[in-house]
């Protein structure tokens, strides 16, 4: 099949930069076209990305006929909004996570794509990046035997001057939803939903979280320490513990890295498994992944269902509860 997926990109900040960079990488794909608040900033993305069409409206960008998928790179509190309006234009979606405000958005845009019958995907990049599909290989192949410890952290500071959205709670602010959603979808994909919940958290004068510990506990015997912080710069490593032995995903276990570290059941042995730089930011993996589900036909990834991005939104909630965090979107 010779057919090129056109790649439309709503939102020109850091992250879609990062994306559309990628995506000259990626195998029967091209970015066709660019959508932001204003024309200027639209037409300097896409000269400097090589788009084709240009839009200074969102609205503009899914008429456009010509584009197959759009990516969705604003901001948490307006994803349920943009990714609506491509689903009701008849687009496929790529949407930047965390996915929606709460689950209650999320189900209503998985509703709205499962009954138009289009793709819908949640940019959860980590499930896609090489080191963590040979994690999902080892395990399936009993590598470790069966899991019962997951602990995992994604901690920085930001740097000056801090960006509005940190700790907005307007634009779903705090660590939970944007660096949170790290560990906890480590320990949903590998030991799934949760039998308990414990979790606390340190809100900052916004009323945002600045930091939220959690333990995720399960009948069968496992448990998962997860940690995200807004206060400390911290190694942002991960540990998988099994009965018969231990993968270490070293310092950002989230994003694309060079090796994985495999403890064999004797404690200190260590074989650690390379990998080739990647070759660009790392997203061009999920942009693969999506590009050949539509090559496909397909409406849903094998990888990263719908179901799998709903789990990790109800999960959101049921912490955010225990720790009383709450957002102006829920009350919409």
């Amino acid at each position: 099949m010779n057919k090129t997926i056109r790649w439309g990109i709503l939102g020109c900040g850091k992250i879609a930069r990062k994306f559309a960079s990628d995506l000259a990488l990626v195998k029967q794909a091209e970015l066709y076209a660019v959508a932001a608040r204003s024309t200027e900033t639209a037409s300097s993305f896409a000269e400097e990305f090589r788009a084709t069409k240009a839009y200074p409206s969102y609205q503009e960008l899914v008429a456009d006929k010509d584009v197959d998928v759009i990516y969705i790179a604003t901001p948490h509190a307006l994803h349920y909004e943009h990714v609506m309006l491509c689903l009701q234009h008849k687009k496929a979606v790529l949407c930047e996570k965390a996915f929606a405000m709460n689950a209650s958005q999320a189900k209503e845009m998985i509703a709205l794509a499962r009954s138009q019958n289009l793709f819908l995907m949640e940019a959860f990049w980590t499930r896609f990046l090489p080191h963590y599909v040979k994690v999902k290989e080892l395990i399936r192949e009993q590598k470790i035997g069966t899991i019962q410890y997951v602990h995992a952290e994604f901690g920085f500071k930001p740097s000056e001057p801090i960006a509005p959205r940190i700790y907005d709670l307007n634009l779903g602010g705090g660590s939970l939803l944007d660096i949170g959603v790290y560990p906890i979808f480590l320990a949903l994909d590998l030991l799934g939903a949760p039998d308990e919940i414990f979790a606390n958290g340190f809100f900052a004068s916004t009323g945002a979280d600045e930091q939220c510990a959690m333990q995720f506990r399960y009948r069968h015997g496992a448990t998962a320490q997860l940690f995200s912080s807004f206060q400390s710069n911290l190694a942002t490593g991960a540990d998988i513990v099994g009965d018969r032995g231990r993968l270490r995903l070293t310092h950002r276990f989230h994003g694309p890295t060079t090796e994985l570290e495999f403890y064999p059941s004797t404690v200190d042995t260590r074989e650690v498994i390379p990998f080739e730089s990647a070759k660009g930011f790392g997203y061009e993996y999920e942009a693969q992944h999506v590009t050949d589900c539509l090559l496909n036909s397909l409406t849903e990834s094998p990888l990263r269902k719908l179901d799998d991005t709903l789990l990790l939104m109800e999960t959101l909630d049921r912490i955010r509860e225990k720790i009383e965090l709450h957002y102006p979107a829920d009350s919409a």
